[in-house]
């Protein structure tokens, strides 16, 4: 058999669709089109071509890498992110499209001077806002060198380096000034839930970003408690949320008195973002 384009996706769709399912052909293509350096609409017209023995041997790397239930954006080592690409590996959280509903309600706000985000990860939240915000600066904090390394890469790659201030601190320990905007997408599956999760997260993400433990809601408590004295007067603050937490996460709010909740839901209906004012002093 030739290793034509359309051959090395009926190969790779045999070996993947066992294990992954019917949906394993999108996975397919994205990997070869990465490997060959196209687009993946350009692989409908490219189907007969002859691909090298250099590229054929790396595509069959990093399909076996799939059936090993390692997630694709790790495996081409990207994610786009409304509209904008971001480095992804092991050591950090794949930005989901779920996380867009905070930038589309940050981006309805006038434009801050200075943002604040908590447990930066790739940096998809707050470099966002940066690169959307072309005066505003900001702090990004994560607990995880790695991750921190990560989101370097990412501020350079994106143009807002000069204009992100990297810092590795637990929450606020190192943050000791006031910011206009927190946003926040922190760890908060339960522990229970981590049983439940697909092996492309539980095997591959980072397990420090994804759950506190318990209830999952040990960073909502920490951040309801000490996020205000870190906002200027009339600061808000955006936390990305569990599809079963409003009700948890609102209640904390309201017992350190932010005002103005509202809840945001994403594109498949569950409750995503809740949206805050600093507390009147």
């Amino acid at each position: 058999m030739s290793n034509t384009v359309q051959n090395l996706l009926d190969g790779a769709g045999k070996t993947l669709q066992p294990i992954l399912g019917d949906d394993c052909g999108r996975d397919a293509q994205i990997i070869l089109a990465h490997v060959l350096g196209i687009s993946t609409a350009s692989l409908r017209m490219r189907s007969c071509e002859t691909v090298s023995a250099d590229q054929v041997a790396d595509f069959e790397i990093k399909i076996a890498q799939r059936a090993a239930f390692q997630p694709v954006s790790q495996i081409i080592g990207m994610r786009e992110f409304w509209g904008r690409e971001f480095i992804v590996t092991p050591d950090v959280l794949d930005p989901r499209p779920d996380t867009e509903t905070l930038i589309e309600a940050a981006l309805e706000l006038p434009s801050p001077n200075r943002i604040l985000d908590l447990g930066l990860g790739t940096g998809c939240i707050l470099f966002t806002l940066l690169a959307e915000w072309r005066d505003a600066s900001g702090v990004g904090v994560d607990i995880s060198s790695d991750a921190l390394s990560v989101a370097g890469r990412n501020a350079q790659a994106l143009n807002v380096a000069d204009r992100a201030d990297l810092r590795l601190s637990n929450w606020f320990e190192n943050i000791d000034e006031k910011f206009d905007l927190i946003v926040s997408n922190p760890p908060y599956i339960t522990a229970s839930e981590m049983n439940d999760l697909s092996r492309d997260v539980a095997d591959w993400e980072p397990h420090v970003a994804l759950t506190p433990g318990g209830d999952g809601l040990d960073a909502y408590r920490i951040i309801a408690a000490q996020a205000s004295s870190h906002l200027n007067a009339g600061g808000n603050l955006m936390l990305e949320i569990g599809w079963q937490q409003s009700e948890s996460v609102s209640d904390l709010l309201k017992r350190h008195d932010w005002s103005d909740l509202r809840i945001l839901r994403d594109l498949g209906g569950n409750t995503r973002v809740i949206c805050a004012k600093s507390p009147k002093i």
